[in-house]
C-alpha cells in the first residue's frame, strides 16, 4: 500500500467521523447560535477531511483550494470558541483582550487566504512565488497559535466546578491546533511539509471526535441533546472492538509468520484460529456484554436521576420531625419513594439473634420472617453489598453466586428488591421493597443509587442505635447512682436501729431510752418511706425548703446518735441561727458526719457538735478526737464518690453526698485533720431571718 493510499485512508476516517458527528448534532440542534457554530465547525472539518482524502489519491481539488478549506475549518472553530467565551453577550461585549484576539485572527485568516490566492492567480508577479509558500506556512503557524490561545482562554475563564463540562473539548480542539503547530513549525524550519506527519493528521483528527461529543453531551446550554440508541451504540462499539482486535491479531500473526522460521505458517494458522475462537467466546459471554452495556450507559448517556433533588428529598425524609414514625420507618419510606415502591420493611440486626422486621411502611411482613445472621442472604449482602432483584434471581440465579433466598422472601407477595444497609463492612440491616406499579425494570443506575442511599441510611441508623444505647446507659447510670445513695442511707438507718437493739438489754427499763428508741424508729421509718418513693420515681425528690432553726436539727441528730459510743455533745453558741433548707436532708448530712466521727474515735474519746455564727452564716462544726486523716487523703479521696476505706462495709458516697447538698444550699464544707490529732468538719450555710425565744448560749449534754 502506497503512502498516498495510507494518507487517503487517514483523511477518509476523519471525514467519516466528523460527518457522523455533524449529522448527530444537526438532528438535535434547536436553533441557538452555540449549537449552530458547533455543527458548522464539525461539518467544515468533515469537508476538509474528504477533500484531503481525494487530494491524496487524485490531486483533486487543487492544493490551494485544500489550503483554503483548512483555513475555513480553523475559522469555524475560532467562531465556536469565541461564542463560548461570550454566552448571551455577543462578540462586542467580550473582554478587551479576547475581542482583540478575535479581530487579529480574523484579519490573519483573511491575509492567509489572500496569500494563497495570490500564489495561484498572481504568479506572473516577479519574485512572488519565491516567498509566497513560506508566507502561507507562517500564517498557518500564527493561526494555530491563536487557536491554542483561545482554547487556553476558554479553559481558564471557566469556573473550576464547571471545567468538567469543557475539558474534553479543550483537550480535543487544543490537540488539533497543537499538532498543526508542530507540523507547520517543522515545515517552516525545513521549508517542506513532512509527508508522514501530513498523512497521520487525518487519523489524529478523527481521534478527538469522542472528546468533542462528550463535551457536547455535557453542555445542555449548547442546546444539544445527543442521543444514540443504546443498542446501536453497543453493537457499534462491539464491531469496532472486534475490528481493532482482529487488526492486532493479524499483525501478531504476520510477525509470527515472518519470524517463525519453518514453523511460521503453521504457528500463524494456529494463532489466528485461537484468536477467532477467543473472540467468539468473549462476544458470547453474558457477563462481558452486561459490563460493556453498563460502561457505555455510565459514560455516554445522561443520568436518569437528578441526584441533587433525590439527595435533598432523601435527607429531608430522614431528618423530618415526624413523631408518628420512628427513624426506621422513615428510612424505609425514603428508600421506597426513590424507586416508586408502594412500601417495604426494615430487617434490623438484633445482636446474635439475627435480623428481625421491626419497622414497616405500607407493608405487612410475613409471619416468622426472621433471618439468621449466618444465613445465605445475610452472608451474600454483607460480602458483596449487592441489591438483590428478586425477579432476576428467579430467572437467572447464576447472576447471584452463592445466594439462596429464604423461603419467607420467596413467598412474600410482590417482593421486588432487597437493599443492604452497610455501615463500613458490617451489615446493619436490610430493606425488602414491594414491586413498583410504574417502574417495570431497573438498570445499573437504579441499583447504584440504592446501594449509595443504603449506606447513608445505615449511617443514620448506626448513629440512632448508638444514641439509644447511650441514653439507656445513662438511665441505668442515674438509677445506679441513686441506688448507691439510697443504700448508703439505708445502711445508716440499719446501723442506727442496730444500736437501739444492742442497747435495749441494758436500758429497756429506762423511760428515757424507750422514748429515744421510739423516736429513732419513727425517724427511720419516715426516712425509709422517702427512699422507697425516690426509688419508685427513679430520682431524688426535693423536700420542703423552709426556715429551719439549726439548733433543733442538731439536737435531733445528737439525740439519734446518742445510743452509740462515744456519745456526742451539742454546744450551741448561737441558738438564733436559722437557715432555709430541707430540714430532713440537713439532719441526714450532719448525722452521717457524726456517725463517721464516732466510728473514727475510740469509745473513751470525744465527739462534739458546735453551732455558731460567722458574719451572715451559720457554722456547724463536728469535732472528734479520733485517728484523723492525712492531707493527701483529704485532697484526693475524701470527697470522691464510691471511694471508701471501710471495705465492704462502706459505699464511699456519704461525704460526697454531704458536700453536694451543702453546696446546693449555697454553703460550703471543709475539713481540717491530721493523723492522730482528730478531725473537724465545718459546714457553713447562709442564714435566713428567724427569731428564737432564747438568744442566750447554752450547752446541752445528752446522758444515757
Amino acid at each position: 500500500m502506497t503512502a498516498f493510499q495510507l494518507s487517503a485512508i487517514s483523511y477518509a476516517l476523519a471525514a467519516g467521523a466528523y460527518a457522523l458527528l455533524a449529522v448527530l448534532l444537526v438532528t438535535t440542534w434547536r436553533g441557538r447560535l452555540s449549537g449552530g457554530l458547533l455543527v458548522l465547525a464539525t461539518a467544515a472539518t468533515a469537508i476538509w477531511g474528504g477533500a484531503s482524502a481525494t487530494y491524496s489519491l487524485w490531486r483533486m481539488p487543487p492544493f490551494s483550494a485544500l489550503q483554503l478549506l483548512e483555513v475555513l475549518r480553523d475559522v469555524t472553530w475560532f467562531l465556536f470558541l469565541l461564542q463560548l467565551l461570550s454566552p448571551g453577550t455577543g462578540f462586542l461585549r467580550l473582554a478587551g483582550s479576547v475581542r482583540l484576539m478575535g479581530v487579529l485572527l480574523g484579519g490573519l485568516a483573511t491575509a492567509v487566504c489572500v496569500v494563497i490566492l495570490a500564489d495561484r492567480y498572481a504568479a506572473p508577479l516577479q519574485g512572488f512565488e519565491a516567498w509566497s509558500g513560506q508566507l502561507a506556512v507562517l500564517g498557518r503557524v500564527l493561526l494555530t497559535v491563536g487557536g491554542l490561545a483561545l482554547v487556553e482562554q476558554l479553559f481558564r475563564s471557566t469556573s473550576p466546578e464547571r471545567r468538567w463540562s469543557v475539558k474534553y473539548l479543550c483537550f480535543g480542539v487544543g490537540g488539533l491546533f497543537a499538532y498543526d503547530l508542530f507540523l507547520y513549525a517543522k515545515a517552516l524550519l525545513f521549508q517542506s511539509i513532512d509527508g508522514e506527519l501530513w498523512a497521520a493528521r487525518g487519523v489524529i483528527t478523527a481521534m478527538v471526535v469522542p472528546l468533542i461529543a462528550v463535551s457536547a453531551a455535557r453542555n445542555p446550554q449548547w442546546t444539544l441533546d445527543i442521543f444514540v440508541s443504546r443498542h446501536v451504540l453497543f453493537h457499534s462499539v462491539a464491531v469496532l472492538g472486534a475490528g481493532v482486535y482482529l487488526v492486532l491479531m493479524a499483525a501478531a500473526g504476520y510477525w509470527i509468520r515472518a519470524y517463525g522460521g519453518t514453523w511460521g505458517g503453521i504457528a500463524q494458522a494456529g494463532f489466528l484460529f485461537g484468536a477467532m475462537i477467543l473472540l467468539a467466546v468473549v462476544a458470547m459471554s453474558g457477563q462481558v456484554r452486561s459490563r460493556t452495556k453498563v460502561f457505555l450507559s455510565k459514560h455516554f448517556y445522561k443520568n436518569r436521576y437528578d441526584y441533587r433533588e433525590e439527595w435533598l428529598k432523601f435527607t429531608q425524609t430522614l431528618s423530618s420531625a415526624d413523631e408518628e414514625a420512628d427513624l426506621g420507618t422513615r428510612i424505609v419510606r425514603a428508600v421506597a419513594e426513590m424507586v416508586e415502591s408502594p412500601g417495604g420493611g426494615l430487617w434490623l440486626r438484633q445482636g446474635a439473634g439475627g435480623f428481625v422486621c421491626g419497622q414497616v411502611w405500607g407493608f405487612t411482613p410475613p409471619a416468622g420472617a426472621v433471618e439468621a445472621a449466618d444465613s445465605s442472604l445475610a452472608r451474600f449482602l454483607a460480602r458483596d453489598g449487592w441489591v438483590v432483584l428478586v425477579d432476576e434471581y428467579r430467572e437467572r440465579p447464576e447472576a447471584y453466586p452463592g445466594l439462596e433466598i429464604p423461603e419467607w422472601l420467596a413467598e412474600t407477595p410482590r417482593a421486588w428488591l432487597v437493599v443492604p444497609l452497610m455501615h463500613g463492612d458490617e451489615l446493619v440491616a436490610f430493606i425488602v421493597l414491594q414491586r413498583s406499579p410504574t417502574k417495570t425494570s431497573l438498570n445499573w443506575e437504579d441499583t447504584d443509587l440504592l446501594k449509595t442511599v443504603g449506606r447513608q441510611a445505615a449511617s443514620y441508623l448506626a448513629l440512632w442505635l448508638a444514641t439509644e444505647a447511650l441514653t439507656e446507659a445513662r438511665q441505668f447510670e442515674a438509677f445506679n447512682r441513686l441506688s448507691a445513695f439510697v443504700v448508703h442511707d439505708l445502711k445508716n438507718i440499719v446501723a442506727q436501729l442496730a444500736l437501739v437493739v444492742s442497747n435495749s438489754k441494758r436500758h429497756r427499763g429506762s423511760p428515757e431510752f424507750v422514748d429515744d428508741a421510739f423516736d429513732t424508729i419513727e425517724n427511720a421509718t419516715g426516712r425509709m418511706n422517702r427512699m422507697l418513693a425516690q426509688l419508685r420515681k427513679g430520682r431524688a425528690e426535693p423536700g420542703a425548703v423552709r426556715a429551719t432553726p439549726m439548733a433543733e436539727v442538731l439536737e435531733r441528730v445528737v439525740r439519734a446518735r446518742g445510743v452509740g459510743l462515744p456519745r456526742p455533745m451539742l454546744v450551741v453558741d448561737s441558738p438564733e441561727a436559722t437557715v432555709r433548707v430541707d430540714a430532713d436532708r440537713l439532719a441526714s448530712v450532719v448525722e452521717h458526719l457524726v456517725q463517721n466521727a464516732q466510728e473514727a474515735t475510740a469509745d473513751d474519746g470525744t465527739v462534739t457538735v458546735r453551732l455558731r455564727t460567722e458574719a451572715d452564716r451559720a457554722v456547724v462544726e463536728i469535732i472528734d478526737s479520733g485517728v484523723g486523716m492525712d492531707a493527701d487523703f483529704i485532697s484526693q479521696r475524701l470527697f470522691r464518690p464510691f471511694d471508701t476505706t471501710k471495705g465492704n462495709a462502706g459505699m464511699g458516697v456519704g461525704v460526697y453526698q454531704s458536700r453536694e447538698f451543702v453546696q446546693s444550699a449555697g454553703g460550703d464544707i471543709d475539713v481540717t485533720s491530721a493523723p492522730g490529732a482528730g478531725t473537724t468538719f465545718t459546714i457553713r450555710l447562709p442564714m435566713s431571718s428567724g427569731d428564737l425565744d432564747s438568744p442566750r448560749a447554752e450547752q446541752l449534754e445528752l446522758a444515757s
